[in-house]
Order: structure tokens, then C-alpha cells, then sequence
């Protein structure tokens, strides 16, 4: 009876462990899907840079450079900056392989696998839930301060205040207000509401470039060598300005996020992406510099930096046109959160891993529209009630953690071998001619296999499946930055200063660098498969394996109270997953002709089968049988 007992139970663990792995099947079709494919490489761009420039460039920019990296605020955003475009490159392929809505969440389902895309898509609703909660709090807050606090101090009066942890002072009504209205407006249709965050997203623009050039013409370059110097506070001040700075990158994402409503996202998404993050990047450090350049960092207000330091020039009018910058960006801002959101609820519903009333789509207006009002909704709600200060931090390691695996995946899937039927095809610009059939056979074979002259290693490290090996070093890398990090970021007095009691720490810091680079080694000597790709990440492992190292290196500077409220909201999504989402996956359907292959092929002992040319896709957009 026992022994039947444990029979059952690995069977379950198996059945359990394989429906949690299987990578997402994509359709014959790509391109197919029941949204509407209208938006241009233009519009795209637009949402990234709107959603990237928003409170951050009016509000965060005097806190930094207040309170933690001064004028050295400039490199702070520059770190910041070049971390996620380290992201943004990965990000940037995949959304030219896949175009599809659901961003680092279908990126992941076609890579690693469902469980860990769940777990990605779950945090990335969490990300613009709160990214929109947080924004409709700023932009009430600014409206507020224009009218001297009557809205806040009339809230008081009325409802009194609320004093429990993580609630808010007081209940915003207008907040809540705003988030619905702008749902309404994504009900109408994705052109007419991208029109509209054109428009805001050019003022915006334009506001910056006034900013920047009254700023530079007001500037005193003793106020980065006086009071204190460039880096007053040091280069721990800048890392913990890059860190704050991180979140006003955050939204770049959403030009994946519209991958199903891109005419040529291959193209389209791409190109958007460096352009929005070249424009934002530029903007940040331009605006940050001409602050710290007008009026010492030691006298800037962080609650109104821009309009003061103007202000301390007797420019006392471009109170105004900072303000109608400040409530634009905020309104893109606003829109390009509450514009991803429903899109990654959508994308989740459409697997089965989330309630299939969400995948539902307005056949007129070509828009999920119960996605978006309950997406609104919640939205509403939280920043109502809740203090966003306190959720700002949570928001960042969802943010962090999808990075991480996005990057991660990039070198998975580079190094995979074969096209099998839940990977995902490259897009490419013309069929497969018959006469490289033979070539791009042999060049999927190869993938993920040792080159030639480093067959050698296969004598230390043994020999593997190919691909598994690379992917297992990515994992390896991985875990050895937590552990690096963790290190310098609560023992760095003991790394920096260290005594003879504390010699093992260096020698374990040292250990962990050399198993880093050996693991990076040891990918960059196997073949990579990058054929037909319109976009490419450069310098694959190096690029990717830089982007998880900094994404790792902030998340190890979190506050430990964002790690248990993260445990928290994880618990809710595991039991949505489990209880719902495992038994209702679109990937459910096909596990019975998928046990049915693998047990075929556990007989044979095919495990290792090549392709041959009949495999090849008769067009660039199908999938191929394995």
C-alpha cells in the first residue's frame, strides 16, 4: 500500500513539474489576433516616452538631488539609465520574435516556461497597478498644491484621517476620479486615445526643452564645485540616486506591451525603443543638470524644485508653463500604465491562466473593454486608499525581477536548439529559400552544441543535451550576483576594511566573481541560433548577463519589508495559479498528445533527434514539428 502510495505521489510531482514547465505554442499566424493593428512606430514611440516622462522629471529630480546625490543627480540618472537600456535591448528582441501583448510575460511563457511566466505576469500587473495608482496621486497632489491644499484640507474636514500602516493619510477622491476617466477614454478605441497621448506627450516635450535651455542660460557652474562639490555625498549617494532615479525609467515596457496592436512590430518596436529611451535619458540629464546648475543643491525644494529655482531667477511665470508640463506628463504617465495593465490581464486571460472573462474584446471598438474597467477600477481603489510612497518600492522589484528574466531568456533562447513547437520562430523578412534549407538545418542543429575547438570542455563539465548547459549557467550567473551583492551590500564595511578575522568573506566574494565569469565563459563557447531576426541583442552573453547583474544589484537594495510584502502578493497569484490557472491553460489541451510523444520518445531514446529539411516551416511564421 505504501508503495503504491509514493507511486502516486511521483506521479503527481511529475505530471505537476511538467505542466509547470511547458512553454507557451504559438499559432501559425503570429500576426493574427482579434485586437486591432493600427498604431505606427510614431505612435508607439510616443507611449514609451510618455510613459517614461512624467511625475519623475517634475518631482524626482529635486528629491534626488536634495537629499542624495546633489549634482552628481546627473550620473545617478545616467547609471540608471544605462540599466535599463541593458533591459530595453532584450526587451527590443523578444518584441521583434513575438508580437504579441503581455511583454516580458509572453516573452517568458515561450522561453522558460508557464509557472515562472505567471510569476512575471502577475508582478508586471502589479508594477502598473500601482504605477498608475501612484501617478493619479501626483497629479491630484499638483492640482492641489495649484489651488492651495483646498481639496486636501475640505477631505480632511469631511472623512477625517486614516493612521494604519500602509493607507494613505487621507482618501483621494480625485485620484480615484482621474483613473476612471482615463479608463473611459481607453474604451473608445486604441488610435483615438493614442492621439491623445501624442498630443500631451509633444507638450511635455516641449516644456523640457524650455526648462533645459532657460536653465543652462541661467546656469552657475560654481554650484557644482562649491557647497560640497560635484558628489557631496559621495558614490554611495549616486547608487542611491541611480536606484530612486531606476523608477522613472519604468515604462519603457509598454511599447512591448503593444506588440499586438503594432502594424510591423518587428520593426516598430525595436526602433521605438531606443528612440523613446534615447529621448527620456536625454531629457532627465539635461533637466537634472540646468536644476542643480541654477540654484545650489542644498537650497532646492524637493516638493517644487523646477518652478523655486526659477522662481530665485525672477522667472516667476514659468511657474505656469511648468505646471502645464508637470499635469501633461503626468496624463501620459498615467495613460501608458493604464494602457499596459488591461493588456497584460488580457494576455494572461487569453492562456487560461486568468479568469477567461478578461480575454474578452469589444468587437467595435477592437479593445478588451471589461479588461480595462475592472483593470480602472482597481486602479481607482488602490489610490484612494493606499499611501503610494510605500508602494512605490514594492512596485520596483516586479519591475526588477521581470528584467531579470527577460535577460535571462535572451541568452536562453539563443542558445537553444532546434524550433520546436512552443518555441518561438524568428520573424523573418522572406520564406526560407530551398536552396539554404540545408544551411538553416544545420544551423538550428548546432545551437546550443560547443563549437568545435572547445570540445575539450565537454571532458571536465560532461556531456549535455545541447542547450542545457548554457541555460544552466544562466542560472548559475544569476544566483552568484544575489550572493556577490548581498555581500557588498551588507558586509561592504568587512570587503572595503577587512581585518583577519574576516579573510573568508573576501575569499567567498572572490570565489563567487570567478564562478561568474567561468559560468559566462562557458556559454559564449557554445553556437549561438540567430537567424532571421530583424533585431538582435549585440554581444550575446555579455549584454544580457550585464542587465541581470544591475537588476540584481538593486533588488539587493530594497528595503526588507518590500521582500515581505512581495511574499505576500506572490501567495495570492500561487493560489489563483494553482487553483485555477494550471487546470485552465490553453498549453492544458495538448498535454495528452504531448505525454503521448514524450513516452514515444523515452522508448526510442530519440531525446537527441536532428532536424531534417522537411522540418523546415513552409513560411517564416509557422511552427515547426519536432
Amino acid at each position: 500500500m505504501g508503495g503504491l502510495r509514493n507511486r502516486l505521489m511521483c506521479r503527481f510531482v511529475s505530471s505537476t513539474c511538467f505542466q509547470m514547465n511547458r512553454r507557451k505554442t504559438l499559432g501559425e499566424d503570429l500576426m493574427e489576433t482579434p485586437l486591432r493593428r493600427c498604431l505606427s512606430t510614431l505612435d508607439i514611440t510616443m507611449l514609451g516616452i510618455g510613459h517614461m516622462v512624467g511625475a519623475g522629471i517634475y518631482v524626482l529630480t529635486g528629491t534626488v538631488a536634495h537629499s542624495m546625490a546633489g549634482p552628481a543627480i546627473v550620473l545617478s540618472f545616467l547609471i540608471a539609465g544605462l540599466a535599463s537600456v541593458l533591459a530595453a535591448l532584450c526587451y527590443a528582441e523578444f518584441g521583434s520574435r513575438v508580437p504579441k501583448a503581455g511583454s516580458a510575460y509572453v516573452y517568458t511563457y515561450v522561453t522558460i516556461g508557464e509557472f515562472w511566466a505567471f510569476v512575471i505576469g502577475w508582478n508586471i500587473l502589479l508594477e502598473h497597478m500601482i504605477g498608475a495608482a501612484s501617478v493619479a496621486r501626483a497629479w491630484s497632489g499638483y492640482v492641489d498644491a495649484l489651488t492651495g491644499g483646498v481639496i486636501a484640507n475640505a477631505t480632511a474636514g469631511t472623512f477625517g484621517e486614516m493612521h494604519s500602516g500602509m493607507m494613505a493619510k487621507t482618501p483621494d477622491f480625485l485620484a480615484f476620479f482621474v483613473c476612471l476617466a482615463y479608463c473611459g477614454l481607453s474604451t473608445l478605441g486604441v488610435k483615438g486615445s493614442s492621439y491623445f497621448n501624442s498630443f500631451f506627450t509633444m507638450v511635455n516635450i516641449g516644456v523640457i526643452v524650455f526648462v533645459s535651455g532657460f536653465g543652462f542660460y541661467w546656469a552657475d557652474y560654481r554650484n557644482w564645485t562649491d557647497y560640497g562639490g560635484f558628489t557631496p555625498f559621495g558614490f554611495s549617494g549616486i547608487l542611491s540616486g541611480a536606484a530612486t532615479c531606476f523608477y522613472a525609467y519604468v515604462g519603457f515596457d509598454s511599447i512591448a506591451t503593444s506588440g499586438e496592436e503594432a502594424r510591423d512590430p518587428s520593426f516598430s518596436i525595436p526602433v521605438a525603443t531606443f528612440v523613446s529611451m534615447s529621448v527620456v535619458s536625454l531629457g532627465y540629464i539635461c533637466v537634472s543638470a540646468a536644476l542643480t546648475l541654477m540654484v545650489p543643491y542644498t537650497l532646492i525644494n524637493p516638493t517644487a524644485a523646477l518652478p523655486d529655482a526659477f522662481a530665485s531667477h525672477g522667472i516667476t511665470w514659468a511657474r505656469i508653463v511648468i505646471s502645464v508640463g508637470a499635469l501633461a506628463g503626468m496624463t501620459t504617465t498615467l495613460f501608458g500604465s493604464l494602457f499596459s495593465l488591461p493588456r497584460g490581464v488580457y494576455a494572461m486571460a487569453q492562456d487560461g491562466l486568468l479568469f477567461k472573462v478578461f480575454a474578452r474584446v469589444n468587437e467595435k471598438t477592437q479593445v478588451p473593454l471589461i479588461t480595462i474597467g475592472v483593470c480602472g477600477l482597481f486602479s481607482a481603489l488602490v489610490a484612494l486608499f493606499f499611501d503610494i510612497e510605500k508602494l512605490v518600492e514594492f512596485m520596483s522589484i516586479g519591475t526588477l525581477m521581470a528584467y531579470t528574466i527577460v535577460s535571462a531568456a535572451v541568452i536562453i533562447l539563443r542558445y537553444r536548439p532546434m524550433v520546436g513547437r512552443s518555441d518561438v520562430l524568428p520573424l523573418t523578412e522572406s520564406p526560407v529559400s530551398p536552396g539554404s534549407a540545408k544551411d538553416f538545418v544545420n544551423m538550428l542543429n548546432e545551437a546550443g552544441r560547443l563549437k568545435p575547438k572547445f570540445y575539450w570542455i565537454e571532458r571536465i563539465v560532461g556531456s549535455y543535451e545541447p542547450g542545457v548547459l548554457p541555460a544552466t549557467c544562466v542560472f548559475i550567473f544569476t544566483v552568484a550576483c544575489a550572493c556577490i551583492f548581498a555581500i557588498l551590500q551588507w558586509g561592504g564595511q568587512a570587503v572595503y576594511h577587512p581585518n583577519d578575522s574576516e579573510w573568508l568573506l573576501i575569499v567567498l566574494l572572490t570565489f563567487l566573481v570567478a564562478v561568474s565569469l567561468i559560468t559566462l565563459a562557458l556559454i559564449a563557447v557554445h553556437n549561438q541560433s540567430s537567424e532571421g531576426l530583424r533585431f538582435k541583442v549585440p554581444w550575446v552573453p555579455t549584454i544580457p548577463a550585464l542587465s541581470i547583474a544591475a537588476n540584481v544589484a538593486l533588488m539587493v537594495n530594497l528595503n526588507p519589508m518590500t521582500w515581505v510584502r512581495f511574499g505576500i502578493w506572490m501567495s495570492i497569484g500561487f493560489v489563483i495559479y494553482f487553483a485555477y490557472g494550471m487546470r485552465h491553460s490553453k498549453e492544458n489541451a495538448t498535454v495528452s498528445s504531448y505525454s503521448g510523444l514524450l513516452k514515444s520518445n523515452s522508448r526510442t531514446g530519440e531525446w537527441g533527434s536532428t532536424l531534417t529539411a522537411k522540418d523546415l516551416p513552409s513560411t517564416p511564421t509557422s511552427q515547426t514539428e519536432n
